[in-house]
C-alpha cells in the first residue's frame, strides 16, 4: 500500500517542496523514516503512532517506510507529523488520495491528535500558493499564512478534523486574513531639541535609504535620533510586507495579526553572537540583520560589537543578501536593511568636550577604539555626522522641531520621484545609470574633482557620494545635481 502527500521544509527563509511517500508492506513490524531527516523528524514516529491510536486507527503490524523527497535536502522540525499521519491513513484507504492531492500538509501533532503550530508558515503558504494547493495546518499557522494574498489556509484543530474534511464529511473553510493591528505610534522627531544637522541627516537617510554613522559623547542624542528614523519611512507595500513576514515566520517570530506594513526596526545588544546578529546555526535561521530586512538595523555602541559580527555585515550592505555557507551547501538570507550605527568618540566618551583635560583616554586608546570599525565597513556608510552635546540654551529653551509627519511627507515625495525616474531608491543606483543621473556639470564637476582629492575617495566612496547628492537634489526638487547638493553630501562624508 502506497500514498504520497505534499509538504514543505523551510531552508533559511525559503520553503522547499517535499513529497512525503508512505509505503506499508509485509515484513516484521517497523517504522523507518528516510530522506535526510533531523532528530525532530525521527521523533515523529512516536507522535504519529500516538495520534493515530487516539483516532482509533493504530498502525498496522507491518513494515512502514516513509521517504521524504528530495532526499538530499535536510529536513528539520516537527512539521512532517501531519503529512506522515495523513499518508499512512491514505495508504490504508481511510483518506481519499484524490482529495489529498489538492492539499499541502504542514504541522506538528500532539499525542492526543491536536495540531500545533510550527515555524515557517508564511514561507510554506507562498509555496502552496505557487503550486495551486490548499494549505492544511494548525489554526495559529493558518491565521499567519492567511496574510499571504490568495492562499487557501485551512485550519483543522485536530487530526480527526483534517480526516473528516478530506473524506468530505466536513468542509473546512479558508481562514480569512485577520485585520492588521494598529501600528504603534512612532516616536516623533519634534521631541528632539537642537541637533538640526542630525535631523537633516535622518531626512536624507530616509529619502534615499542611506546608511548612517553617528559619533558623539554619551547623552548627546544619538539613540534618540536613530529611534526616530522609522517614523520617517513610508509603509511597506503588500509584496514587501509578505517578504518581511516570511523572514519573521522562518525565525519563529510574529509581527502581529494580519499583514504588518510597518518597516521593521531592530536594535540588538552589542553582546549578540555572530549567529544571532547575522544568522546561522545547525539549521540556518535568520538573525537580526535579516529581521531588519526592508527596515532599519540600529547598532548602538557599534565598536562594542564583536569584530567578526561587524565584518560579516559588509556583504549585506553591498548586496542585500547574507550567504551562510555550510559543508552541505549555502543558504541565502535576505538582508536589505538600512544601517544606523552610533559610537562614542573615545572609550570614555569625552574626547569632543571643550575641556581637553576631561578625556582620560590615551592616544593609543583612542586609536584602538576607532579601529574597531574597519575602513572597509566605514566606506560602506554613506552619511557620517558628529553629534555634539547640547548647549545650555538648547537644553533650556530650544524650540521643538518639525514633527515626523511633516518630514515624512517630504521623504515620501522624494522617494516617489526616484522610483518614477529609475525604478529604485537612490541607494541602489549603480554603474552608468548612477553617473547619468548624479554626475554634475559645470561648477559642480569642478567641485567634484576637488572633493575626490580632499576626501581621498575610493571608488565605492565616490559612488556613495553621488547617491547622497542625488537624494539631496530630490529633496530640493531639483532635476539635476548641483554644486550645493554635492557640497551637502560631502559634508556628510567627513
Amino acid at each position: 500500500m502506497y500514498a504520497s502527500v505534499a509538504s514543505a521544509t523551510v531552508v533559511g527563509v525559503d520553503a522547499v517542496r517535499v513529497t512525503v511517500e508512505v509505503l506499508v508492506s509485509g515484513g516484521l513490524p517497523s517504522f523507518t523514516i528516510v530522506g535526510l531527516p533531523g532528530a525532530a523528524v525521527q521523533e515523529s514516529r512516536e507522535r504519529v503512532r500516538a495520534a493515530l491510536k487516539r483516532l482509533g486507527r493504530p498502525l498496522p503490524p507491518s513494515r512502514v517506510t516513509v521517504n521524504l523527497a528530495p532526499a538530499d535536502v535536510r529536513k528539520d522540525g516537527p512539521a512532517f507529523d501531519l503529512p506522515i499521519a495523513l499518508g499512512l491513513l491514505a495508504a490504508a484507504g481511510a483518506v481519499p488520495a484524490a482529495r489529498l492531492a489538492g492539499h499541502l500538509a504542514f504541522g506538528e501533532l500532539a499525542l492526543d491528535g491536536t495540531l500545533r503550530p510550527v515555524r515557517g508558515a508564511v514561507s510554506v503558504a507562498v509555496e502552496a500558493l505557487a503550486g495551486g494547493l490548499a494549505l492544511l495546518c494548525a489554526p495559529a499557522n493558518a491565521a499567519e499564512a492567511a496574510a499571504v494574498p490568495g492562499v487557501d489556509a485551512l485550519a483543522p484543530r485536530t487530526l480527526a478534523e483534517a480526516v473528516e474534511h478530506l473524506r468530505g464529511r466536513r468542509t473546512l473553510r479558508p481562514v480569512a486574513a485577520p485585520p492588521a493591528g494598529a501600528p504603534p505610534e512612532p516616536l516623533d522627531l519634534a521631541d528632539v531639541r537642537g541637533q538640526e544637522l542630525g535631523k537633516r541627516l535622518l531626512e536624507v537617510a530616509a529619502a534615499g535609504r542611506h546608511n548612517a554613522l553617528l559619533t558623539g559623547p554619551p547623552g548627546a542624542g544619538k539613540t534618540m535620533l536613530a529611534t526616530r528614523l522609522p517614523g520617517l519611512l513610508p509603509p511597506l507595500d503588500t509584496r514587501s510586507a509578505v517578504e518581511v513576514g516570511r523572514v519573521y515566520s522562518a525565525a519563529g517570530l510574529s509581527r502581529g495579526p494580519g499583514l504588518d506594513l510597518t518597516p521593521p526596526f531592530r536594535a540588538p545588544h552589542h553582546s549578540g553572537s555572530e549567529a544571532g546578529i547575522v544568522g546561522g546555526g545547525s539549521a540556518v535561521r535568520p538573525g537580526e540583520a535579516s529581521l531588519a530586512h526592508l527596515g532599519v538595523l540600529f547598532l548602538d555602541e557599534a565598536p562594542e560589537f564583536a569584530r567578526p559580527v561587524l565584518e560579516a555585515l559588509r556583504q549585506p550592505l553591498e548586496s542585500g543578501v547574507i550567504v551562510i555557507s555550510r559543508a552541505s551547501g549555502a543558504v541565502a538570507l535576505p538582508a536589505r536593511f538600512q544601517l544606523v550605527a552610533a559610537r562614542n568618540p573615545c572609550p570614555c566618551g569625552r574626547a569632543l568636550d571643550d575641556d581637553p583635560t576631561s578625556c582620560t583616554c590615551s592616544q593609543s586608546d583612542r586609536l584602538r577604539y576607532a579601529s574597531r570599525l574597519s575602513g572597509p565597513l566605514l566606506d560602506r556608510v554613506d552619511l557620517h555626522l558628529v553629534v555634539p552635546r547640547l548647549t545650555r540654551d538648547e537644553l533650556l529653551a530650544a524650540p521643538p522641531g518639525e514633527p515626523s509627519a511633516v518630514v515624512a511627507a517630504r521623504v515620501a515625495a522624494a522617494r516617489r520621484v526616484a522610483l518614477e525616474r529609475q525604478g529604485c531608491l537612490n541607494a541602489d543606483l549603480a554603474g552608468a545609470e548612477l553617473r547619468r543621473l548624479a554626475l554634475p556639470a559645470g561648477e559642480g564637476a569642478s567641485l567634484l574633482r576637488d572633493l575626490v582629492d580632499r576626501l581621498h575617495l575610493t571608488g565605492r566612496g565616490f559612488d556613495r557620494l553621488l547617491r547622497v547628492a542625488r537624494t539631496v537634489a530630490d529633496l530640493a526638487g531639483a532635476a539635476s545635481v548641483g554644486p550645493e547638493h554635492l557640497a551637502e553630501a560631502a559634508a556628510f562624508r567627513v
